[in-house]
């Protein structure tokens, strides 16, 4: 990966809908080698892919909440157990496993404060391995 690959992610990250012509001018490329290179970024798995950023408020998940897991226990069955369940959970927008005083770290998107409550109840700490959830509910996300 060169300067112009670099320069190309860099774009496409902030405009993944860039025209492949607008995309060549921003990088200095024509069109057909710039072409290539993205072509070739998307088979090395370099891009992953492309998506809409959505306002959750927009679709009913106005609520922003940070909740990290800690598990019961770390073995292997427990972790797999979880991680098979709390991908299933359309709420949890992204799950991160970490280091530090969690294991877990999920953004999950409801619609309210109530909604969360019963989502928690119900939901997340009946998760397999799940031994307790903390929750941050977020005033403002930046950029």
């Amino acid at each position: 990966m060169d300067e112009v690959d670099r320069a190309i992610l860099g774009v496409l990250e902030t405009d993944g809908r860039i025209s492949n012509a607008d995309l060549a001018a921003r990088v200095g490329l024509s069109p057909s080698p710039c072409l290539r290179r993205v072509q070739r970024l998307e088979r090395a798995g370099v891009i992953r892919g492309y998506r809409a950023l959505i306002d959750p408020a927009a679709i009913g998940r106005g609520l922003r909440v940070l909740a990290g897991i800690r598990l019961v226990r770390h073995a292997r069955d427990d972790v797999a157990a979880f991680e098979r369940a709390v991908v299933e959970l359309p709420e949890v927008v992204y799950c991160h496993h970490v280091t530090g005083n969690f294991d877990y770290l999920l953004q999950v998107e409801v619609a309210d404060l109530p909604a969360y409550e019963e989502f928690h109840a119900h939901q997340l700490a009946a998760l397999p391995a799940v031994a307790t959830v903390t929750s941050y509910v977020t005033m403002k996300t930046l950029g």
